[in-house]
């Protein structure tokens, strides 16, 4: 396992929101704000992130990136729930507390020759952006919905997406959740990381033949996390995740001979939350 910081590569993490503080007991929908709401005032979160995940879609082997993460809100809005898996967005609707939607971005780290030594002759990937849209509804107060279709471009092109379920207790100033994930991609994205073409089982050692998967969903999992407010500014998360690869992407060699169908995913962040007043 091996510590890394990547910016490029830690971006969909930094994307990602904190589970910001301890949720009211009287509303699981959003979070209890620390800070006493003025107007004109907001609240600004810094977050030191660090996580352990697989070095690429498919790797048998972690790799650590550190980031920081920012968010900012009027004080006078309590802080929304969020998983630490969101990508970043923006609300271009939440007129009603059950319901938003609007754009998300991530960034999804590539695939290189020194990720592993097993995967010379096989094509090189570059960090991809993947820009798309996302929307979240609670149909009850201790519940989450999500989903995000985005596209992938640069070392990958096609479309991606990934939904999931939140399931949130908040216990005084700990916030508990946990939720099932799934991943899906069209043909062009999971070719892009678990196909192979002759050329390339010819150049690689491991491999024997070539693989053309198809479009498919690429994975299931469960996500949880525990989130606790200290005092009045600062503020920790730790979190766990496992996805298992199935359909075309688990039953790909790049996953079976060089790397794994159980992927693996860690991480804490430890938060400070000021007022700004314009």
């Amino acid at each position: 396992m091996t510590f890394r910081s990547a910016a490029l590569v830690a971006a969909p993490l930094a994307l990602c929101s904190t589970l910001a503080g301890a949720a009211d007991l009287g509303s699981f929908r959003t979070l209890r704000s620390p800070i006493t709401a003025q107007a004109e005032t907001y609240v600004v979160t810094v977050t030191a992130n660090g996580q352990f995940m697989p070095r690429f879609p498919g790797s048998d082997k972690l790799t650590g990136l550190a980031y920081p993460s920012l968010n900012v809100r009027r004080a006078s809005e309590p802080p929304r729930f969020a998983a630490p898996d969101d990508g970043f967005s923006i609300s271009l609707y939440d007129e009603i507390p059950e319901l938003r939607f609007g754009p998300v971005v991530r960034v999804q780290g590539g695939r290189y020759y020194s990720d592993d030594r097993r995967l010379v002759g096989l094509r090189k990937i570059n960090w991809s952006v993947e820009p798309g849209f996302f929307v979240e509804y609670f149909p009850v107060s201790f519940i989450r919905a999500r989903a995000e279709l985005r596209y992938a471009l640069n070392g990958a092109e096609g479309l991606v997406g990934n939904a999931g379920i939140d399931f949130i207790a908040p216990i005084d100033r700990l916030t508990l959740s946990i939720g099932p994930r799934i991943g899906f991609g069209d043909a062009n994205y999971v070719r892009r990381y678990f196909g192979v073409t002759p050329a390339e089982a010819a150049a690689n050692v491991v491999i024997p033949a070539a693989y053309r998967p198809g479009a498919d969903v690429t994975g299931v999992g469960v996500l949880a996390a525990a989130s606790y407010q200290w005092n009045d500014t600062w503020g920790t998360t730790v979190y766990g995740g496992y996805n298992r690869l199935i359909g075309d992407a688990g039953r790909s060699p790049i996953t079976r001979l060089i790397g794994s169908r159980d992927q693996w995913t860690f991480g804490a962040s430890i938060s400070y939350s000021f007022n700004w007043t314009r």
